[in-house]
């Protein structure tokens, strides 16, 4: 079998790449710069790429070109983000409409939780979570050992389920 094309590898993990940009951004519009910025470096040194998973080598393309950004402009910008809408925010429609308002709500803590995390914290969870990354893969991409990946995600599960407590009421500041 011949050599597979860019459009056949990697522009599947576009939408990937864009989830994972939006939250590491916290806005639609600088992710969709940092993914073009990724695709553009991906495209340029596609041929690098060796039987590895594409999806984790242009979600690390995507995590580098976020972090290069993040450092040149930190004096104009902070590190805490604000995210603001989930990855499919489409309603369950099978749902009445009370249980869509309780779905709604309970997305919305979920939400809130999640970016009230570090940074370090937030990546792993949005990584294995929302992405469904390996252990393995999410080390790859966030150049960190598997142990710190287990140790972050622990810890970061830990927080949330600390926040999330569900004596709390759903409506209540957090």
């Amino acid at each position: 079998m011949g050599r597979r094309s860019f459009e056949e590898v990697v522009v599947p993990h576009l939408d990937a790449a864009f989830n994972y940009a939006r939250w590491l951004a916290g806005n639609d519009a600088d992710a969709e710069d940092v993914v073009q910025d990724a695709s553009v470096r991906a495209f340029r040194f596609f041929s690098s790429l060796r039987g590895e998973d594409a999806r984790a080598w242009l979600l690390t393309t995507v995590r580098h070109v976020w972090y290069s950004r993040l450092s040149s402009q930190r004096a104009a910008r902070t590190a805490s983000v604000k995210y603001d809408e989930m990855t499919d925010p489409r309603p369950d429609e099978s749902l009445g409409p009370e249980a869509l308002l309780m779905q709604q709500q309970i997305v919305d803590r979920v939400r809130r939780a999640v970016e009230q995390l570090p940074a370090d914290f937030r990546e792993v969870v949005v990584l294995r979570e929302i992405e469904g990354l390996s252990y393995k893969e999410i080390a790859a991409v966030a150049g960190i050992p598997i142990g710190t990946v287990m140790s972050r995600l622990a810890r970061a599960r830990e927080r949330l389920l600390a926040v999330l407590d569900p004596a709390q009421p759903m409506g209540g500041a957090s």
